[in-house]
């Protein structure tokens, strides 16, 4: 596991790693490679992450210095979509690319509105996996799964899956803050395209999705060198144009395609309005007609 730590030691803006985290790292894992899951984490201000995770979050943040709070909005909308869904009477959620746990996880949230949901968790980065399945063995219909979002067709037959959600049922399926990280334009189609298929009537897509705005070419040039020397190696932006031809055959859900922020905030039932030239992270809810 990694050191937990909620400062940025010298070790890390030096690019070292501490004798402490060198004892904790997984067979694997490569703790000089940044991995996005843990730059996340520490964008929002969690403990699990590495010299190198630190370093290449805080080049991001000196490109982006709201990064933290967009991030803590992207965390908002997850728990609203999964109220609203759970609420609409959804008790199966597939979350694709879940990363580290944090607060208000997709399981927290389905279980104060529907106790008996089934959760599923599914990410490729062993310490995700490692960390998630140790923190949530006590809780009830809660899974930790390895899979690939590349790979969609896969997720569908892996019986870890398959034994935890009835797939001939609605389910909400999760995909936030993920697909950018896959510049393959046609792969990101056939992602959406795969799952939709495997979906009923009444089930869910919630997705979101960085987008840079009015970003000039040089920062939007900085911001793709950082991720690409991470494990996921890039970072692609995708406006809602983008979005919406993703699921044009689907039912989206009010207010449409709008940052985090503003995907149906607790505070204030007025729209709220959206800059398309501000960067940030776009949200969507679709709905299976």
């Amino acid at each position: 596991m990694p050191s937990r730590v909620s400062t940025i030691p010298p070790e890390a803006r030096k690019g070292r790693i501490t004798v402490s985290e060198r004892l904790h790292i997984p067979a694997g894992i490569n703790p000089r490679v940044p991995s996005v899951a843990r730059m996340y984490d520490y964008y929002l201000g969690g403990k699990d992450h590495f010299a190198a995770d630190r370093e290449a979050a805080e080049q991001f943040i000196r490109l982006l210095p709201g990064i933290r709070e967009i991030a803590l909005a992207n965390r908002g909308f997850l728990a609203r979509s999964v109220d609203h869904a759970a609420r609409s009477g959804i008790s199966q959620f597939l979350d694709i690319g879940s990363g580290l746990p944090t607060q208000e996880n997709v399981h927290e949230v389905a279980h104060r509105v529907v106790p008996e949901a089934r959760v599923v968790y599914v990410d490729n980065d062993p310490i995700v996996l490692s960390h998630g399945r140790a923190l949530l063995a006590d809780s009830p219909g809660t899974t930790v799964v390895a899979g690939d979002m590349r790979e969609p067709a896969r997720l569908f037959t892996n019986p870890e899956i398959t034994t935890q959600i009835d797939f001939t049922r609605p389910v909400a399926v999760l995909m936030v803050a993920m697909l950018h990280f896959i510049s393959d334009h046609d792969l990101v189609a056939h992602i959406i395209d795969v799952i939709r298929g495997k979906l009923v009537a009444g089930s869910h897509l919630i997705v979101s999705h960085a987008f840079e705005g009015d970003a000039d070419t040089m920062t939007r040039e900085a911001g793709q060198r950082i991720y690409r020397a991470t494990n996921t190696g890039s970072l692609t932006s995708r406006g809602p144009d983008d979005l919406a031809a993703l699921v044009k055959d689907m039912e989206l859900l009010e207010p449409g395609i709008v940052p985090v922020h503003a995907w149906r905030p607790a505070d204030t039932e007025e729209p709220v309005p959206f800059d398309p030239d501000k960067p940030g992270i776009l949200a969507l809810v679709a709905r299976q007609p």
